[in-house]
C-alpha cells in the first residue's frame, strides 16, 4: 500500500501543479489589463511570501550547507527572477494560449541544460526533436494576428521561449538542492527573495502605482500568490524531490492543452488552422525528443 501510494503521488502533484500553472497564464492576462506587470508579480510574491511566514519556525531546523547557497541564489534568479520578467513580457504581447504552448519545449531544453551543467548524454533523437519543436514554435510565432490582447505575438513568443529557458535551470538546479532540502523550504526561499527582487520595480517612474481598487484583478493576484506561487511550486518541487528532473519536466507538456483550453473558455481566445498545425508540430518534436529505443535483450544461455 505504501508502494502505491508513493508511486501515484508525485504524479498527481505533477498534473495539479500543470493544471494551476496552465490558469496562470490567464490568471496573469487578466491582472495585466488593470496593473502594471510589475505591481502584479510583486503582488503574488508577497502574497505567497505572507503565506510562509507561519513556517519560519520549522525553517530554522534546517542545516544549511555552505556550497549550497551559490546553488539557491541560481535557483532563485532562473525563478521567480528572471523568469518572471520574461513572462510578464510574454503575457503582454502575446495570447495566453500561444504562451502555454511555448512551454511544449521545456522538457527539451531541460535535457539541453543537463546535458551543459551535468554533462548528460543528449542523443540526435532528442536534437532532431528540439529542431522540430523550435521549428512549430517559429511557425506558431509567426502565424498570430496582432489584436488588442496581442499586440506582438512574435516578440511575445519569444519572451516566453526565454521565460522557459530560465525554467530550464531552475529545474536542474532545483533537482540539485532538493537532495538536501525539503520542497516547501524551497519554494520559501523562491518568494521571499522575488519579493526583495521586484520591490525595487515599484519604484520606477514607468511603473504606476494602483490608484484604483479592481475586485478581479485583485482576486488575479491573490490566487497567484496562494494557488499558483505558493501551491503549484510546492507541488512540483516535491514531486522533483521524489522523480528525476528529466520525467518530472515531461509533465509540462500538459500546461499548453490545459493553457488553450482555459484562453478559449475564459478569454475567449482562438487559434487559427495553421496555428494548430504548428502546435502539432511542437507537440510531434517533444514527443520525438522523449522517444526512447528499445534496449537490446540479453541473449539466454
Amino acid at each position: 500500500m505504501r508502494k502505491l501510494h508513493s508511486d501515484w503521488l508525485p504524479v498527481a502533484s505533477l498534473i495539479f501543479a500543470m493544471l494551476l500553472w496552465a490558469s496562470s497564464f490567464v490568471a496573469l492576462k487578466l491582472a495585466f489589463q488593470s496593473y502594471h506587470p510589475m505591481v502584479v508579480i510583486f503582488g503574488r510574491m508577497l502574497v505567497a511570501s505572507l503565506c510562509f511566514l507561519v513556517l519560519i519556525p520549522s525553517f530554522r531546523k534546517i542545516r544549511f550547507r555552505r556550497p549550497d547557497f551559490k546553488f539557491l541564489l541560481i535557483m532563485a534568479v532562473c525563478e521567480p527572477c528572471l523568469y518572471f520578467i520574461f513572462e510578464a513580457k510574454a503575457l503582454t504581447n502575446t495570447t495566453a494560449s500561444q504562451a502555454g504552448m511555448i512551454t511544449a519545449m521545456l522538457p527539451l531544453l531541460v535535457a539541453v541544460v543537463a546535458w551543459a551543467a551535468l554533462k548528460e548524454k543528449v542523443t540526435r533523437q532528442t536534437l532532431s526533436g528540439f529542431t522540430l519543436a523550435i521549428v512549430g514554435a517559429c511557425w506558431l510565432s509567426l502565424g498570430g494576428e496582432s489584436s488588442d490582447y496581442a499586440p506582438n505575438p512574435l516578440l511575445g513568443n519569444f519572451y516566453e521561449f526565454l521565460a522557459m529557458v530560465c525554467a530550464a535551470g531552475y529545474t536542474v538546479t532545483l533537482k540539485h538542492l532538493s537532495a538536501n532540502y525539503p520542497p516547501l523550504f524551497l519554494t520559501a526561499i523562491q518568494a521571499f527573495i522575488g519579493s526583495l527582487f521586484f520591490f525595487p520595480f515599484l519604484l520606477l517612474p514607468a511603473v504606476p502605482l494602483p490608484t484604483a481598487f479592481v475586485p478581479g484583478a485583485v482576486v488575479a493576484i491573490i490566487y497567484l500568490g496562494v494557488f499558483i506561487t505558493l501551491g503549484a511550486y510546492a507541488c512540483y518541487n516535491f514531486a522533483l524531490s521524489r522523480v528525476p528532473a528529466s520525467q518530472a519536466a515531461g509533465y509540462t507538456n500538459l500546461i499548453p492543452v490545459f493553457s488553450v483550453t482555459l484562453g478559449m473558455l475564459m478569454l475567449g481566445e482562438t487559434l487559427t488552422f495553421s496555428q494548430l498545425l504548428a502546435c502539432g508540430l511542437v507537440f510531434g518534436g517533444v514527443l520525438l525528443s522523449q522517444g526512447r529505443r528499445r534496449r537490446r535483450r540479453p541473449a539466454v544461455a
